[in-house]
């Protein structure tokens, strides 16, 4: 039975790099990322500890209903895990 020829393949060459410089991709998070997503975690479970404890004394959290207060806190909180889905 004959053999088959191999086949010749060429040397790898690179593309050629084209004009002007490559920008190189930022890894990571902006800087005022990882402090604002603590401080919005932060805002919102003192939203709503300071809710339990001394609401009916605070003038702004009195007029508003319950559910109100809560989801407030948990607007923060929401808020924070959001910006912690960007956290790289």
């Amino acid at each position: 039975m004959p053999e088959s020829k191999g086949r010749k393949k060429d040397a790898y060459t690179p593309p050629p790099t084209g004009k002007g410089e490559r920008k190189i991709a930022r890894l990571g998070s902006p800087r005022w990322l990882a402090p604002t997503m603590v401080a919005l975690f932060c805002i919102g479970l003192a939203w709503i500890v300071v809710y339990y404890i001394a609401g009916s004394q605070i003038p702004v959290m009195r007029d508003l209903s319950p559910i109100i207060n809560v989801g407030i806190g948990f607007a923060f909180i929401a808020g924070g895990f959001v910006l912690s889905t960007r956290w790289r």
